[in-house]
């Protein structure tokens, strides 16, 4: 593969049950939503981000991914998606006032984590040529 090349690697928590369904076309696409989450010390107190993450899978590893549930802990390869109006994240207002954003993936690979729900590390990864060259056809 040339270099330089855009790859992504987050490791979280699924926010709610995959949900898979097929494009006019007939292929399969699964999406759920990931909640990664960092931690660190600052001044010795414990801070914490997360972040949430909009996860695309196409193909083969759609239809192993389509049985994916909320709180399960997976690990996904891939590469962002930018909005293809700004070329940058999805920003919004929360409720609160505050900013938002939402962070789009489609997935190469992914991995139920060794410490998710199910106890064992099951691929869930399929061909990166699996899915259609273009999101218009995604049926959400």
């Amino acid at each position: 593969m040339p270099f330089p090349r855009q790859s992504i690697d987050l490791v979280g928590h699924l926010g709610k049950d995959a949900e898979m369904r097929y494009t006019p076309q007939g292929a399969p696409v699964t999406q759920f939503s990931l909640a990664s989450t960092r931690q660190w010390k600052q001044d010795g107190e414990d801070k914490k981000e997360t972040i949430w993450v909009n996860i695309t899978t196409w193909g083969k590893m759609a239809e192993n991914c389509a049985n994916l549930k909320k709180g399960q802990m997976v690990f996904v390869k891939g590469y962002l998606k930018p909005d293809p109006n700004t070329g940058s994240p999805r920003v919004y207002s929360r409720n609160d006032g505050t900013a938002g954003a939402s962070y789009d993936v489609t997935a190469q690979e992914v991995w139920l984590s060794l410490f998710g729900k199910q106890g064992s590390e099951q691929p869930a990864s399929a061909g990166a040529g699996d899915w259609p060259p273009s999101e218009e056809d995604i049926p959400f």
